[in-house]
């Protein structure tokens, strides 16, 4: 978690720094009407919590008018991001730095056991058996970044869902990382496992997850969307901020909010 920005004057009604949830922005609209739904969900679970909505680019409302329209109010930063990244370190820092508004950027959603139940929830939507079933095994396909401590946290996410299902479960790549989703299917299969599911591990729809669930051999799960887990994960790195408590990636500590 970091803090940046300017000494507050103004804060939201009780002092209660406004939530503002950070979304990568995409050119699918399906990605829009997602996070729109996922923001009701944390507004119903919390009513009297501001809620706000900025993306990095893309779409409209962007962080940077977001944030300004909070004047110098408290805020927490969010980011709808599932690992660590040039987005997570650079720009979202960067962006909350230049607002009048006194923030705090949380830290990315994964890796965290309520994520796990999403995407386990997921893949028994897509037809995965609710036992290991025999050969079985995973390909989680996330977006990819050349930052390593992303891949790290990719790969901690791949381990506890590993730990959930029973099964192997690789992590893969749309873009800037191996392997690529295609490459670790191949491998599982080589290795003799042949139902191969893919888990989308991508927070809507989009290009990446329509690219990756298309290499799956057998079932793809949908991406986490608004499954509830994600709704109480974003209001757990809210609360941890604003507490200015942090949490070691992927820990198994209690799940609730």
């Amino acid at each position: 978690m970091t803090a940046t920005g300017r000494t507050s004057t103004a804060n939201h009604p009780g002092g209660t720094p406004a939530l503002v949830v950070v979304a990568h922005g995409s050119r699918d609209p399906r990605a829009l009407s997602t996070v729109g739904a996922l923001l009701d969900r944390v507004r119903a679970l919390r009513p009297a919590l501001p809620v706000r909505l900025g993306h990095i680019e893309l779409n409209e409302p962007r962080l940077p008018g977001t944030l300004a329209a909070l004047g110098d109010g408290d805020a927490v930063l969010v980011p709808l991001l599932l690992s660590r990244g040039y987005h997570v370190k650079t720009d979202i820092p960067e962006m909350a730095a230049a607002a009048p508004a006194r923030t705090r950027v949380a830290a990315p959603l994964g890796p965290h056991p309520l994520l796990v139940d999403a995407l386990h929830d997921r893949l028994l939507e897509a037809g995965w058996p609710a036992r290991a079933p025999r050969g079985g095994a995973v390909v989680l396909a996330s977006a990819g970044s050349r930052d390593p401590e992303s891949r790290a946290d990719t790969a901690r996410a791949a381990a506890l869902l590993a730990g959930r299902l029973g099964v192997p479960v690789v992590p893969a790549y749309a873009s800037a990382a191996a392997p690529t989703v295609p490459e670790a299917v191949r491998a599982l299969t080589a290795r003799g496992h042949r139902r191969v599911a893919v888990a989308s591990y991508f927070t809507a729809p989009g290009r990446f997850a329509t690219e990756c669930a298309a290499a799956a051999p057998w079932i793809a799960s949908a991406p986490l969307g608004v499954h509830p887990a994600m709704a109480r994960l974003l209001l757990r790195r809210y609360d941890e901020a604003v507490g200015g408590r942090t949490e070691r990636p992927g820990t198994l500590s209690s799940a609730r909010c």
